[in-house]
């Protein structure tokens, strides 16, 4: 398969995970499936928008490909002299895109380790974070200390859970994508050279 058609099959990959990401950053804004009382309510790491963040960039380097693959087409040459040129456009905006993936992994991997913002019997109606370190991660009979909103826990874990592997997904394809730009500035895109005279 030659770098070009590689390129097309990645970012038909990448969009359907950009989609789920955004959307998981946005149920996040909603503690338990519900409306917050306040801002204060929700997660700190929720208002870091790495689903949203994230996919913007990995969006924004797929639509930038799609840009140069359109020039390229309506033209009928590359976007400069050198053959390669796309390819070489195409390694910055993945590696755009790796950043973005990367951020919305760390911030998923934080957020699963400092664990949800609830109400507790100790803390007097207001949210707080009752859990340190993951440790509610392989003792789940601490759950029971959130008491408000009811599935808090599973929510936050289940939803930053999704963020945190469609990131490594993403890290990972973008992270193809650079390898394959290099191997296409190298090599140039063979798609249609057989087609030259």
């Amino acid at each position: 398969m030659c770098s070009g058609n590689f390129a097309k099959c990645l970012g038909i990959t990448l969009i359907p995970l950009a989609i789920l990401c955004f959307l998981c950053n946005v149920l996040l804004f909603f503690p338990g499936g519900k409306t917050a009382a306040n801002n204060e309510d929700i997660t700190d790491e929720v208002w870091f928008f790495g689903g949203i963040l994230g996919s913007y960039l990995v969006y924004s380097e797929l639509n930038a490909d799609y840009n140069i693959l359109c020039i390229k087409i309506r033209t009928g040459r590359e976007l400069c002299s050198v053959i390669s040129c796309g390819m070489f456009f195409s390694i910055i905006f993945a590696g755009v895109g790796l950043l973005g993936a990367g951020y919305s992994f760390i911030v998923s991997a934080v957020a699963i380790n400092r664990g949800p913002k609830c109400v507790t019997a100790y803390s007097n109606g207001t949210f707080v974070y009752p859990f340190h370190d993951g440790n509610y991660l392989s003792n789940n009979t601490m759950w029971d200390e959130c008491m408000a909103p009811s599935g808090i826990v599973t929510w936050h874990l289940t939803l930053f859970s999704m963020l945190l592997i469609m990131g490594l997904v993403q890290v990972a394809l973008c992270a193809f994508q650079v390898i394959n730009g290099v191997i296409g500035t190298i090599c140039g895109d063979c798609c249609g050279n057989s087609k030259e005279k």
